[in-house]
C-alpha cells in the first residue's frame, strides 16, 4: 500500500504530540499535580494515530484505562484532557473522570473506562446501533492482551461476528496483563488466532511499525464499512513503563526491556521519515518543539482552571438515594 507524505507527517506528529503528554503525565504525577492513578502509553503510540487515521469524527472508538493516546489520536481536545487529570472543573468529565474517564461524544469518543473489557461490549452496542441506523460508520474498540482472557472478549467476537457488526477490535499485545506477562497468562503467541474461533479475519502486526498498523486498520475498516463484519487485529507492542505510575516493572526482565526500548516506535519512525526523504532532521526537530509547546499550554491551561465545587459531587451522578433526596 502507497502511503502519502502527508499523512506519515501527520502520524509522527500524533506520535510525538502523544509521547509527549504522557511524559508531562508522567512527570505531574510523580509532583503530585495529578491526582488518582495514571496508566502510560508510552511504548504504544504507533497504535492509535495509525487506527484513528482511518477514521472519521462520525466513526466511534471505545478506550481503556490506559486510554490518553486512543483519544488524542481521536481528535480530543488537549486543554480539556490535561484539566481533566488535573481534576479541574472545566475537564472533559468535570474533574469527575481523571485519568481512566475522558469521552467525547462530538469525536465520536464513547469513553475510556478502568473496567478490564468493558469496552468490548460496549463496541457491541455502538456496532449494533449502526447496523440499525444503516449508516457506513465503523467502531474501533480497543484493549489490552489480558482482556482477552475475559468472558466479555469472547462474548462480544462471538456477537460482533453473528451480527456482522461494523468493528475492528483492536488489541494491544504489550505482552503483560498487570504484571503477568502473556506466557504465563495465555497458551497461544498470537492472540490473532482466536479470531478463527469466530469466523472472522485475525491479523497480527508489529504493533511499533505504524505504517504496518495503519495498512492492516485500512483494510479492516473498509471491510466493516461493506458490511462484511468485524476484524481482530493484534498489534505487539512493549509499554516502557510499568502497568501504572508507581509500579516499578521489577517483573520484567532487564534484557526484554532494554530490547524492547532499542524498537522504540518514535525514534525509529523519525529515522525512517528522514532516510526516505518525508521529513528533514530540522522538521523532525520542529515538530518535536511544537509538541512540547502544546504540552506546555494545555498544563498552563489546567493550572489555572478551578476545581469543581462540592456541591457538584450529585450533579451529572444518576443513584437511588440522589434523585430521592432531589424528590423531596
Amino acid at each position: 500500500m502507497a502511503i502519502a507524505k502527508d499523512l506519515m507527517r501527520d502520524l509522527y506528529k500524533q506520535m510525538r504530540l502523544i509521547r509527549e503528554f504522557e511524559s508531562a503525565a508522567q512527570r505531574l504525577f510523580a509532583s503530585g499535580k495529578i491526582p488518582g492513578f495514571v496508566h502510560l502509553y508510552i511504548g504504544e503510540e504507533a497504535i492509535a494515530p495509525a487506527v484513528c487515521a482511518c477514521l472519521t469524527d462520525e466513526d466511534y472508538i471505545t478506550s481503556t484505562h490506559r486510554g490518553h493516546g486512543h483519544v488524542l489520536a481521536k481528535g480530543a481536545d488537549i486543554k480539556l484532557m490535561m484539566a481533566e487529570l488535573f481534576g479541574k472543573a472545566t475537564g472533559y468529565c468535570k474533574g469527575k473522570g481523571g485519568s481512566m474517564h475522558i469521552a467525547d461524544r462530538d469525536k465520536g469518543i464513547l469513553g475510556a473506562n478502568g473496567i478490564v473489557g468493558a469496552g468490548h461490549c460496549i463496541s457491541c452496542g455502538a456496532g449494533l446501533s449502526i447496523k440499525v441506523k444503516g449508516t457506513d460508520q465503523v467502531c474501533v474498540c480497543f484493549f489490552g492482551d489480558g482482556s482477552t482472557n475475559q468472558g466479555t472478549f469472547h462474548e462480544s467476537l462471538n456477537m460482533a461476528s453473528i451480527w456482522k457488526l461494523p468493528i475492528v477490535f483492536v488489541c494491544e499485545n504489550n505482552h503483560y496483563g498487570i504484571s503477568m506477562s502473556q506466557d504465563r497468562h495465555q497458551a497461544i503467541k498470537d492472540i490473532a488466532d482466536r479470531g478463527a474461533s469466530y469466523n472472522i479475519p485475525g491479523i497480527s502486526v508489529d504493533g511499533n511499525d505504524p505504517l504496518a498498523v495503519y495498512e492492516a486498520a485500512s483494510e479492516a475498516v473498509r471491510r466493516a464499512r461493506e458490511g462484511k463484519g468485524p476484524t481482530l487485529l493484534e498489534c505487539k507492542t512493549y509499554r516502557q513503563r510499568g502497568h501504572f505510575e508507581g509500579d516499578p516493572g521489577t517483573y520484567k526482565p532487564k534484557e526484554e526491556q532494554a530490547g524492547w526500548l532499542s524498537k522504540d516506535p518514535l525514534p525509529l519512525f523519525a529515522a525512517f521519515l528522514v532516510e526516505n526523504n518525508v521529513l528533514t532532521q530540522d522538521e523532525i526537530k520542529a515538530i518535536d518543539d511544537s509538541a512540547l509547546a502544546e504540552i506546555e499550554a494545555a498544563i498552563e491551561f489546567a493550572d489555572a482552571q478551578p476545581i469543581p465545587e462540592v456541591e457538584s459531587a450529585v450533579v451529572d451522578v444518576y443513584s437511588d438515594i440522589i434523585e430521592e433526596v432531589r424528590s423531596r
